[in-house]
């Protein structure tokens, strides 16, 4: 045991290591830790890092900034699980050069020490490669040469040569390894950077009140693709129950042509390994599948584990759900609503193993038919030990799948779901309206442990979400919302007809009125008034722009208007930088001075530099402080890129 050397606060860190932290390729992993031992000696510090299957480490340096922190970084290249720790052992040789130094500096007799650097040296020599035996002999033989010159001995035992190949010959004799070992989650990049398109594939026709097939909603494909949408996401396309079936607006008797929601899964045409015979078959299923692939888009489908009245497994396992004292089984309430066409599922059953094992089935029946996104309903009021169980199952042999969360519940549930896997996460985003609401938000995600493990999705609406803003601020606010959720998340998604700016609730509450997750809605999807192109060229800048594709780079400006949100996003080097400033105020122009700091734009301070809004492309001559007016009638956002320095 090294009673001598400390290694404490290693970061990135998951509950001191209990979860991984989470990366996509390309990704640095900058750690982290405080690095100190007793006495004056110097230490030398490295990230050790491998791929979990690997037996050899590689190391990374770690460099000494100030009171004692020590900082450095590796890149994870490979869509893996990685491992990393830090080790630090005494500098001796950096130690003994140290004072040497000092010693030639006052003018004082050296004899000793040299003899002291020349042993350590010579110490060395046995142990040291060849190419690194030749320098320490070379500077050997100068350090003799020297003859008790300091300022030639020191020039000798100063030599930077010298230094690497001391650093690599000498042993690591009080080497201290921290404990525990890091674990990282590498996923490939449509983890972190998507934009996501969901829509009832039932609701695709063009004929009024007709259901569309997955073959005919397949005409709409390139028409998302256009719009810059990477991800598709489809509610459940199983076979939807009969029993207790909901009418339109959530109506407790269906007329006889309600097709009814989607959630209630399974009929005797199948469970969640079937499709709706209304949709098509399992081949039409594989054929929008790669359809959608071929656009370069992928499909994202819905994984809701419940049942119908009408589902298969009620009969063949009816211990999987929740009975009441007369035998009958309970359906789903969260009062004051009530889902009499749908069963929960009992995760308390005795027969829990076999329950976990048939939803693991589930997830990789999809997998096989080229699903590798799933957006999992309700993730919260299943057991957090089968999440980390399925997803680890799943991804150990299928590692580019990946699980967004949709649990809208309290925070540290939501934190839990994604610490045990969960790729992304839905948030909070869709209330979050003012502008101090959001920098805390923003912050909160990109600048403190949560940025290690939770991915945000921003999704601007869903079909059970319509906010307020929404509603009351029209067009303007759907811009506005837009423009927020795909600069500040990397990953964010919209639900369909928020291109029409569909905003009619039931009255006092978020649900759409006429929700399309009871009724076929029939739409022109380029009635006047849409917002198909604002939508593509913002979907069309993220991917240009790299800064846009990360989440923790935001850094917000000071400006004094409460109603304006303004920030900074740059990559490290600032060669993609930007600065993003939106109206709040769907309903009246908001002008503001925005002071912007040089550094985080790579200018320098008092000069003036060119920034080109995206949205419009008008060219401004920008510097330290600047005038902004928005007009929500018009733009209620500036996405200005710096393009030229030093003008």
């Amino acid at each position: 045991m090294n009673e001598h050397i400390l290694i404490e606060n290693v970061t990135p860190s998951v509950n001191n290591g209990r979860y991984p932290v989470k990366r996509v390729v390309g990704e640095p992993v900058e750690v982290t830790a405080d690095i100190f031992r007793d006495g004056h000696q110097l230490l030398h510090a490295v990230i050790q890092w491998r791929r979990r299957r690997d037996r050899t480490w590689k190391e990374a340096p770690l460099e000494l900034l100030v009171n004692d922190a020590w900082r450095g970084s590796f890149t994870v290249t490979e869509v893996t699980t990685y491992e990393f720790t830090v080790q630090a052992w005494s500098d001796v040789y950096g130690s003994w050069l140290e004072d040497f130094e000092k010693r030639v500096a006052a003018r004082m007799d050296i004899t000793s020490e040299l003899i002291e650097g020349e042993h350590l040296l010579e110490g060395w020599l046995k142990g040291a490669s060849a190419r690194d035996r030749a320098q320490l002999e070379r500077s050997l033989a100068a350090l003799r040469a020297a003859d008790g010159d300091g300022p030639a001995a020191l020039k000798a035992a100063a030599h930077p040569p010298l230094l690497a190949a001391v650093r690599r010959a000498a042993p690591r004799t009080d080497a201290v390894t921290h404990a525990p070992v890091q674990a990282v989650v590498c996923e490939r990049q449509r983890a972190l950077f998507s934009a996501w398109y969901e829509m009832f594939p039932r609701s695709q026709g063009r004929e009024p009140g007709q259901a569309a097939t997955l073959r005919d909603a397949e005409w709409r494909l390139p028409e998302i693709a256009d719009l810059g949408f990477d991800v598709v996401y489809l509610p459940p396309v199983h076979p939807i129950g009969t029993s207790h079936r909901k009418g339109r607006n959530n109506a407790l008797t269906a007329a006889p042509d309600d097709p009814g929601s989607p959630w209630a899964i399974g009929s005797p045409a199948g469970g969640h390994m079937a499709v709706e015979p209304a949709l098509g078959t399992l081949a039409d299923f594989d054929h929008f599948v790669d359809t959608a692939r071929n656009l370069g888009m992928e499909v994202a489908l819905d994984f809701a584990i419940q049942a119908s009245p009408d589902h298969p497994w009620v009969k063949e396992h009816p211990e999987w759900f929740h009975h009441r004292p007369d035998g009958t089984i309970k359906y789903a309430e969260n009062p004051p609503k009530k889902y009499q066409d749908i069963y929960p599922l009992n995760f308390d059953t005795p027969n829990a193993k076999a329950l976990w094992e048939e939803l693991r089935r589930v997830v990789l029946f999809w997998v096989e038919h080229g699903v590798r996104i799933f957006r999992v309903d309700n993730p919260h009021t299943k057991p957090f030990a089968f999440w980390e169980w399925l997803i680890a199952s799943v991804q150990s042999g299928h590692r580019d799948v990946i699980f967004l969360s949709e649990a809208f519940t309290r925070p540290k549930k939501m934190k839990a779901l994604a610490k045990l896997g969960f790729t992304q996460s839905y948030t909070y985003f869709t209330w979050r309206n003012g502008k101090q609401e959001l920098r805390e938000y923003l912050e909160e995600l990109s600048a403190t442990e949560m940025a290690e493990y939770f991915r945000p999705n921003f999704f601007t609406n869903t079909p059970d979400i319509l906010s307020d803003i929404l509603v009351r601020g029209g067009r303007p606010a759907f811009k506005m919302r837009l423009v927020l959720a795909a600069t500040l998340s990397p990953s964010y998604g919209i639900y369909s007809g928020y291109e029409l700016c569909e905003n009619v609730p039931v009255a006092g509450t978020e649900e759409y009125l006429d929700s399309e997750k009871y009724q076929i809605k029939t739409r022109d999807w380029h009635q006047q008034g849409n917002l198909n192109e604002f939508i593509a060229r913002v979907n069309a800048l993220r991917r240009e722009n790299p800064a846009l594709q990360s989440l923790r780079n935001v850094r917000f400006l000071e400006c004094p208007n409460g109603q304006v949100l303004a920030y900074v996003k740059a990559t490290a080097g600032l060669e993609n930088a930007l600065i993003v400033v939106v109206n709040l105020d769907p309903f009246h122009p908001q002008e503001t001075l925005l002071w912007v700091p040089p550094e985080w734009v790579g200018v320098s301070p008092g000069e003036r530099y060119e920034v080109h809004d995206l949205l419009t492309g008008a060219l401004y001559n920008w510097g330290a402080e600047n005038f902004v007016r928005l007009d929500p009638l018009v733009e209620p956002a500036h996405i200005l890129r710096i393009e030229r320095r030093g003008l």
